[in-house]
């Protein structure tokens, strides 16, 4: 793992963290008097107030210097708040700052790289003590590393792993492709549709991956002409037209597939319209599977079995660990970028079910 910059010496947070068995925040939280202090129970503070005396824990000087002049604000970049992706995601990056009495700055880019680079500069000026991006395709043509290096500003990028001093959470896409195949091969399905992401999209790689590496797995043929990709797109919600018009075209080559397994969400859900469009019901005659685990995915009808990412899990364990970057850079230690995958989860619903294996295949 990268390193950056800094140099340990004396008793520090985490010390007294491991000491006492609460977290770094925590123990900022107690030492510093901080107002979420009243709500940490008595105990768990003279155990940490303990702790603290007991390493001879003291702040530094440099380190009250640095604490007067914060201003516990944490910049969050979002390329497209209308996705929904980014909801969930964004209330564990908001519930984790309030717990930690950081406030956060939000800002919506509208996918345009003009605005990004304004407001990138705006929060830099401000300065706020770290970042946190919720990714997209967009990244790929922007290079943000030297500003944030040449500053020492910690950040972390959801969604995306980059190379340099950025750290980054994601969900391990390939595992929940996998997750995907398993459960559609476990009903029995055989000729099996794929509508995959936009070659532009840092996730449509990892989950062909996970496709292609469990159908290897069980000797599955993959069929070519069942294979389509969705158009490249600054729209966070085409998947739904490209759904629904790549299973219209997929429906003309008169093909045989019992079971779709879409991209995202809402993909599937335009797969499922086009079915519909076509007199196919979901379930009965064709099995759809989607991915993400969006808020409406419960609610269609048929309900949406899909492969769930951890969306608020995602924003609190950004929010960890520029938090833990920050304590560092106080306390003039040494903190690690860090590159962490969470375990998706699939979720069945309605819109899956088995086939006769006399149809299998």
């Amino acid at each position: 793992m990268a390193r950056r910059k800094a140099v340990k010496s004396g008793v520090t947070l985490r010390d007294v963290a491991q000491e006492s068995g609460v977290s770094p925040a925590t123990v900022s939280i107690v030492l510093n008097n901080a107002p979420l202090a009243r709500y940490i129970p008595p105990s768990t503070k003279d155990r940490i107030e303990r702790a603290a005396k007991k390493l001879r824990y003291r702040p530094k000087v440099v380190s009250r210097f640095l604490s007067a002049k914060r201003n516990r604000t944490v910049g969050v970049m979002v390329f497209d708040i209308t996705d929904p992706f980014c909801t969930l995601i964004l209330r564990g990056i908001e519930n984790s700052l309030y717990q930690a009495s950081y406030l956060p700055i939000l800002t919506d880019v509208h996918n345009q790289r003009g605005r990004f680079e304004r407001y990138l500069e705006m929060l830099l000026a401000r300065p706020v003590e770290a970042l946190v991006f919720v990714a997209n395709w967009l990244f790929v043509d922007i290079d943000i590393l030297a500003d944030l290096e040449k500053r020492n500003i910690p950040a972390v990028m959801i969604g995306r792993e980059l190379s340099g001093s950025i750290s980054s959470v994601m969900t391990d896409n390939e595992a929940g492709a996998h997750l995907a195949m398993e459960h559609l091969y476990s009903l029995g399905h055989r000729k099996i549709a794929f509508i995959r992401g936009p070659k532009m999209l840092v996730d449509s790689s990892p989950r062909w991956r996970g496709v292609r590496s469990f159908a290897r797995s069980v000797g599955l043929e993959i069929d070519p002409a069942l294979v389509v990709d969705l158009p490249d797109s600054l729209d966070p919600n085409s998947g739904f037209e490209g759904g629904f018009k790549l299973i219209e075209e997929l429906l003309k080559h008169k093909k045989r597939f019992t079971a779709v397994m879409a991209f995202d969400d809402m993909t599937a859900f335009g797969a499922i319209r086009g079915l519909a469009r076509a007199g196919l019901k979901v379930p009965e005659d064709c099995s759809v599977i989607g991915f993400d685990d969006v808020m409406p995915a419960g609610l269609s009808v048929p309900s949406l079995t899909t492969v769930r990412q951890p969306m608020e899990a995602l924003g609190s364990a950004s929010v960890g660990i520029v938090l833990e970057a920050i304590n560092a850079t106080i306390e003039e230690r040494e903190f690690e970028v860090v590159h962490r995958k969470l375990a998706p989860e699939l979720v069945v619903r309605e819109s899956s079910r088995s086939v006769p294996w006399a149809g299998a295949d």
